[in-house]
């Protein structure tokens, strides 16, 4: 794992030049200038996240979108005609019935580069939930598991830091028992997210433009890792956008630091209940 993370973070380093630091929303089309593969991340209902998102997009002028929120099916339906019509693009791609945050936020990035190709990433959920149980491989495919480092277990102490990572980010509610099922299922998005950017670059040569949550786009663990074995010459450039200050040490070629959206808290439905009176 080693030498595959290494390799993993010099793809990165051949992103924009640029030395990796926060970055004001003024300066992110050029942190992604030049890049092969710009992985864009979100934290999903934040509306500032989306709209640079949509202006990066613009700028870039990719030659293909990669979507973690659609399907390959569903990016199908997301064709030219539709990117300037957002009630009939949303009507064709289902998006009621998706579970994601409200499709205006969105929009606006599809109708950044009408004339894209769009991929989908999505994994479907009873995909997701084979992972937990039978592990990212079985889910993803002998030959492609293989491909994308899905057959190979993590190192002790990435596996510990990540089921910690899961744990967190599930409000500290999951069983013991469920974290590394958790862990499967991230990395089997990862590869997912992975497996459609290399099919963009076959298809249309790039740049790809990647709109995904923050953590997918973590350049120690997230995506560009599976991406890195099977494409290792790209140039890819990954921005994390989150509501808080990371640190310095934030596994990011660029971050961008938002006050947070309004929101209910989402760790109060796993609060305990107070006992009914009487």
């Amino acid at each position: 794992m080693r030498a595959i993370r290494g390799a993993a973070l010099a793809l990165i380093c051949l992103g924009s030049g640029a030395a990796a630091g926060p970055i004001g929303p003024e300066a992110l089309a050029g942190a992604i200038a030049g890049a092969d593969v710009a992985i864009l991340g979100e934290v999903h209902d934040h509306p500032l996240h989306h709209a640079h998102q949509a202006a990066a997009v613009a700028a870039m002028a990719p030659k293909a979108l990669v979507f973690e929120m659609l399907t390959p099916e569903q990016a199908a339906r997301a064709t030219p005609d539709l990117r300037h019509d957002a009630g009939a693009l949303a009507a064709a791609l289902d998006w009621a019935g998706s579970g994601w945050p409200d499709f205006a936020l969105y929009a606006p990035i599809f109708a950044a580069a009408p004339g894209a190709a769009v991929y989908g990433a999505a994994v479907p959920r009873d995909q997701a939930r084979r992972a937990v149980t039978e592990g990212a491989a079985a889910v993803f495919g002998a030959g492609d598991a293989a491909r994308f480092g899905l057959d190979q277990p993590l190192a002790e102490a990435e596996q510990a830091q990540r089921e910690a990572d899961q744990q967190q980010a599930h409000c500290n509610a999951l069983p013991e028992g469920m974290l590394p099922g958790m862990v499967a299922a991230q990395r089997l998005r990862d590869a997912a997210l992975a497996r459609a950017v290399v099919q963009a670059m076959e298809d249309t040569g790039g740049p790809v433009a990647v709109i995904t949550g923050t953590g997918h786009a973590r350049r120690d663990q997230g995506m560009p890792v599976p991406l890195a074995r099977v494409m290792p010459d790209l140039r890819v450039v990954s921005i994390g956008q989150m509501e808080a200050d990371p640190g310095a040490d934030a596994p990011y070629d660029h971050w961008i630091v938002t006050p947070p959206h309004p929101r209910p808290d989402p760790c109060a439905a796993f609060a305990p209940k107070p006992a009914s009176g009487g």
